[in-house]
């Protein structure tokens, strides 16, 4: 294939991105690609990495400091109008991900889009796909993830294009042996219900009081007494359960591979560190105390051999997961990860005037609808007038929708309540505020 300008035999890939997960996601991604010329475009939201969480993210790949440009949402189209990138990949939740759309919109030549999700995406969520359904290519990560996906699309009625990778940051490694810490993968929504938060607390403060001679190692994402935030908003905060806590129990905000280095074992619900563990040859428990479900985000881990009680995270029974579901999850032959080939193959069409542009479409509502997506993304970062009427107005309306779907639900085939499918085809219950910390007032739905 010939190269743009200066770029022999290189593409020119950008990734945007703005909060912690998106940010490590989509630098490990482009990062993984052969023969390409990366940048990272870090955008200001109040998700936006601080700098010790961008190194944090960053590390392990070869991007360079000087390879990543921290900007405001408006210069965006600018920027890459005269960059003229090939690829740019888009690391956000949904709404980010429209956002950035709309700027690529005003770009031209236009490059290929490409988005995508972090981590374990089982189940395949609606607004997972209805949110990159204008982007030119998704990317899943395991082979039950592309029939899941394939599956949503199907019922949704979209034209959904998927690209199969390996997830960029779970590399297979030889075990480290000899490491003694167990290393629990916190989240912010999971387990959501303070009762089983606290349930939590006590799970590690009770394996740190078992052996206090190893230690408890609860690996966070964000300091918020520094500012920094995540993806998810942490409603009961596992830092404040364990201020009164034995001193083997400790916090640690070092890179995940750093921590699993160190680790006997990994702990989670259903964090994606868990199978960054696995490719590392460290053991796992996928804690199954509070139930396997998709509002647990842990169905996934059906049939695994990793699923464990609060029991056997006390007494460090740590499983290795089974043969035949790591084919099917996450760890399929490398070969049949062809992203890349696909990425290179729309670049062609794109040049060659084949490709279609798949433009967002102006919201429904119109001029102050836009103006509250835009708000919802940008928080504080947009200081219009008509972000600030739509906050306003948009704000209730919200908070009622969300009241409705948590108290109504939807039941049947393919809802949230269905733990049998691989995909949920109605609104998610909850949503995270965007504005942000604790009194938030604004809610970004699909």
């Amino acid at each position: 294939m010939t190269m743009r300008g200066d770029r022999p035999g290189r593409l020119r890939v950008v990734a945007i991105a703005d909060a912690d997960s998106f940010v490590k996601w989509s630098a490990a991604l482009i990062d993984s690609a052969p023969s390409v010329d990366p940048h990272l475009l870090l955008v200001k939201t109040p998700l936006t990495v601080s700098v010790a969480q961008e190194h944090a993210a960053l590390a392990g790949t070869g991007i360079r400091p000087e390879a990543v440009t921290r900007l405001a949402c408006d210069d965006i189209a600018a920027w890459l109008a005269k960059d003229r990138p090939d690829v740019v990949v888009i690391g956000g939740r949904g709404p980010f991900v429209r956002l950035v759309m709309r700027q690529i919109d005003r770009v031209a030549p236009r490059p290929v889009v490409v988005s995508g999700l972090p981590g374990i995406s089982i189940p395949a969520q609606r607004g997972a796909a209805m949110y990159r359904k204008h982007c030119d290519l998704m990317i899943v990560h395991s082979q039950r993830e592309r029939r899941a996906f394939r599956h949503l699309a199907q019922r949704l009625g979209l034209e959904l294009r998927l690209g199969l990778a390996t997830l960029p940051f779970a590399r297979p490694t030889r075990p480290s042996g000899g490491g003694t810490d167990l290393v629990f993968a916190a989240q912010a929504i999971v387990p959501r219900e303070p009762a089983d938060r606290v349930a939590i607390a006590g799970i590690l403060r009770a394996a740190a009081l078992a052996d206090p001679s190893r230690r408890v190692v609860v690996k966070l994402r964000s300091r918020p007494e520094l500012g920094e935030t995540e993806t998810h908003y942490e409603r009961t905060e596992l830092t404040e359960l364990l201020r009164d806590r034995p001193d083997n129990l400790v916090f640690s905000h070092e890179p995940m591979a750093q921590a699993l280095a160190n680790a006997e074992g990994l702990v989670t619900v259903s964090s994606t560190a868990a199978i960054e563990a696995m490719a590392m040859g460290v053991p796992v428990i996928a804690l199954d105390t509070f139930g396997v479900s998709k509002t647990h985000l842990n169905t996934v881990f059906n049939g695994s051999g990793v699923q464990g009680s609060a029991e056997d995270v006390i007494a460090r029974r740590f499983r290795h997961p089974n043969a035949q579901w790591l084919v099917d999850n996450y760890f399929h032959a490398p070969e049949q990860s062809t992203w890349w080939s696909d990425v290179e193959q729309l670049v062609s069409l794109r040049r060659r005037g084949l490709l279609p542009p798949r433009f967002v479409p102006t919201a429904r509502g119109g001029a102050l609808h836009e103006a509250w997506q835009r708000k919802a993304v940008l928080g504080r970062e947009d200081r219009s007038l008509t972000g600030a009427v739509a906050l306003a107005v948009g704000a209730p309306l919200v908070w009622g929708i969300l009241t409705a779907r948590k108290v109504l639900g939807r039941r049947g085939a393919g809802s949230w309540f269905d733990d049998q499918t691989d995909i949920t085809v109605t609104p998610a219950r909850y949503q995270d505020p965007i504005v942000r910390p604790r009194r938030a007032a604004l809610v970004a739905i699909d």
